[in-house]
């Protein structure tokens, strides 16, 4: 049988579109969101359901197909495609369904955070998103998912209350507290090592559709004195509060005075979810750290605080990154920062760097509940290095890793999975800690001993024809 005849068969069994190398809509199909990701697949068939999911799997492992699997296609290391295989799209499958009197929501794999957010601020309610609005809900929530409110209500991870999800054999099971625990346990952190997760249930919190946030920027001259004082603050902060420190270039956008467009700054991004008076109150020390500042703080929609870091990752940005855990951020850490920041200056205006607080519910959920690790960082630093594509990407991915080598001697050694470029297995390793990753061998060996699923941040079974 041709491989044309074969194809033809994928085709007639799947309700959504199969599209191949030389179609009219490959190359737009192909794409995905870091513009420095240019994989070929053989096709990418855009699945409309489940069904659609298990009828490509089991084509894909019968051919032995390289698979990759994509929900919003986000994933700063593009693992959301792959050259001379299949990607199996997600992105048609957007159902979603909320109750509100139980306060959870089902949604399907296909979702960005946008359309997710969109879809509970209708009433109000809201669970742990990622920091930009353009990533899927998919591969955010199974590598643990930090956002705005993960402070006060932990990582999406965290908030998860079962899947349904195809496994390398093509069927479809659901994973919960009370059936398939293990799996349930191992995909929580896990990624998608074990199958293709099509629908979720998640938490629900009753945060409002306003909220007290926005950013709040000082000239690059305060920032030693800004950080130190930050580092002090953060002890102080009730969980309601979460926080980032940026370095990065203003936008040409309508809410940055004309001054300020081009400018470096350094930045400290606020969400706070308790009443709007007492955000008020609790960030007044950001104000009274210094008269020279441009201030965006104030009660705003959530959905826009969602958004409100897009204009830096637009669609097709070329982007390296590299993130480490800190347990804090001491005087030499301080140093080292400010000394590579300096050299941003010659990047591109989009290269960033981004320290997340976390603790508060992140430190106090517990680790052993799921594949998750590593809760204990006061601060996730990330490295930004991003680029259009005419521009020379040697001096964006040399800045970052310098950068990273330099900070390395004040890092904990651990890592935040959504947040990697490079697959290493070292560094995968770090990620889960020893005793989670041999657990997590031992998943792989019971759910996809051949090692189907490996274009992610891949734990090798204990045998492999794929090793």
């Amino acid at each position: 049988m041709s491989s044309e005849t074969m194809f033809e068969k994928l085709d007639e069994s799947l309700k959504g579109n199969l599209i191949y190398m030389g179609d009219d809509d490959y190359d737009e199909a192909r794409k995905v969101w870091n513009g420095r990701i240019d994989k070929h697949p053989l096709f990418v068939a855009k699945c409309a359901d489940e069904n659609d999911v298990q009828n490509t799997i089991k084509f894909t492992e019968r051919n032995n197909i390289v698979t990759a699997v994509r929900g919003g296609g986000h994933s700063v290391a593009g693992l959301g495609t792959c050259d001379n295989g299949a990607v199996i799209d997600l992105s048609p499958m957007k159902r979603i369904e909320i109750n509100t009197k139980l306060n959870t929501v089902w949604a399907q794999a296909g979702l960005t955070w946008s359309e997710f957010d969109k879809a509970t601020q209708q009433y109000g309610l809201a669970t742990t998103g990622s920091l930009f609005s353009g990533t899927g809900l998919a591969g955010h929530t199974l590598s643990g998912g930090f956002g705005w409110l993960s402070r006060k209500y932990g990582f999406t991870a965290d908030n998860l209350l079962s899947v349904e999800m195809v496994l390398a054999n093509g069927s479809l099971v659901t994973a919960s507290p009370n059936e398939n625990e293990d799996l349930f346990w191992g995909i929580r952190g896990g990624g998608g090592n074990f199958g293709v997760v099509t629908s979720f249930e998640l938490k629900l919190h009753q945060v409002g559709q306003i909220v007290y946030g926005g950013m709040i920027y000082y000239p690059m001259s305060k920032a030693k004195e800004l950080l130190t004082f930050y580092r002090e603050w953060t002890w102080l902060m009730p969980n309601e509060l979460s926080t980032m420190v940026l370095f990065l270039t203003l936008p040409p956008e309508p809410f940055v005075p004309q001054k300020y467009i081009g400018k470096q700054m350094i930045g400290i991004a606020v969400c706070y979810t308790g009443p709007i008076e007492e955000g008020e109150k609790i960030v007044q020390p950001l104000r009274d750290f210094s008269s020279e500042q441009v201030d965006f703080l104030g009660p705003i929609p959530y959905t826009a605080l969602q958004s409100m870091l897009d204009f830096n990752v637009p669609n097709g940005i070329h982007s390296y990154w590299k993130t480490h855990h800190l347990m804090d951020i001491n005087n030499y850490a301080i140093d080292i920062l400010l000394e590579h920041v300096s050299r941003m200056k010659k990047l591109s205006a989009y290269s960033a760097v981004h320290i997340y607080h976390w603790e508060g519910a992140i430190k106090n959920k517990n680790s052993a509940d799921m594949s998750f690790a590593h809760r204990d960082a006061r601060f996730v630093l990330n490295i930004i290095g991003a680029w259009m594509g005419f521009e020379n990407p040697d001096k964006h991915i040399n800045w970052a890793r310098r950068f990273s080598r330099t900070i390395q001697p004040v890092s904990v050694g651990q890592f935040y999975l959504n947040y990697f470029t490079e697959r290493s297995e070292k560094n995968i390793k770090a990620a889960f800690g020893a005793k989670n990753y041999n657990r997590l061998i031992m998943l792989k060996n019971k759910y996809d001993p051949k090692n189907f699923f490996r274009v992610n941040h891949n734990i090798k079974p204990t045998v492999s024809d794929n090793m």
